[in-house]
């Protein structure tokens, strides 16, 4: 059994922001030379999540749509009135209780073993963000 990690790192854009990471993760896979085992794909931040769903520009639209509706930004949030790094957040951290810090994927024949439908997400909920770091930790043989 051996074990490799990897770093992807990001900048984000928008408050809320959808971005495929699945060819990043897919390199990493790669270029451990691992054929069998699993994978795990983590967020380093507690403002940002990892989800598997599918990549329609419509549907990516109406995920940010709910996710902007699910915890206002607006609300009355008692973190925001001393916020550590200065940034009105505390609808970042509520929308991040619904969500994954992290997903763990198999993988054979050294491909993700994911539906033809699914793609990895990294959800930003805090932006804009000048770097954003994903860890993918890769377990196999």
């Amino acid at each position: 059994m051996q074990v490799t990690t990897h770093t992807i790192t990001l900048r984000t854009t928008k408050p809320i922001e959808i971005i495929d990471i699945t060819p990043e993760v897919t390199a990493a896979l790669s270029a451990s030379g691992l054929q069998r085992g699993q994978l795990t794909v983590i967020s380093q931040h507690t403002t940002a999540c990892i989800n598997i769903n599918e990549k329609e520009e419509r549907l990516l639209e109406d995920m940010e749509t709910f996710l902007k509706r699910l915890v206002p930004r607006d609300g009355n949030y008692l973190h925001n009135l001393a916020p550590i790094d200065g940034r009105d957040n505390a609808h970042s951290h509520l929308i991040g209780l619904f969500m994954n810090s992290s997903e763990t994927i198999p993988f054979a024949e050294g491909k993700l073993l994911i539906g033809e439908w699914q793609s990895i997400f990294f959800i930003e909920l805090d932006g804009a963000r000048e770097k954003r770091s994903v860890l993918v930790q890769i377990l196999g043989i």
